[in-house]
């Protein structure tokens, strides 16, 4: 593993910690932007770097559920984690 394979999970949480944040916000009640974020996030680092692509939807999407978990104690944003990984899932076929 080279030094630098890092940076994609880190780029990824941050990421998907930032939109978890957004999202939780009580004068936020936009969907549709934070699923197309989520999605588009993983896609452009899954294109980037292919060979973590799961772990990339994983960490983009998962804040986003806990920020919802711990804040409202709501599994509402559940489907989060499954959008990230669709998302990663394609940009792994165009990093291919």
């Amino acid at each position: 593993m080279s030094k630098t394979a890092w940076l994609p999970a880190a780029l990824s949480l941050a990421i998907g910690c930032a939109i978890g944040f957004v999202d939780s916000r009580p004068t936020w009640d936009d969907t549709g932007i934070t699923a197309g974020s989520i999605f588009l996030a993983s896609l452009v680092v899954s294109a980037v770097r292919p060979r973590s692509a799961w772990l990339t939807g994983f960490l983009v999407g998962a804040p986003v559920l806990a920020f919802n978990v711990i804040l409202h104690g709501s599994f509402a944003s559940a489907m989060a984690v499954v959008i990230g990984l669709v998302g990663a899932g394609a940009g792994y076929l165009i990093g291919r």
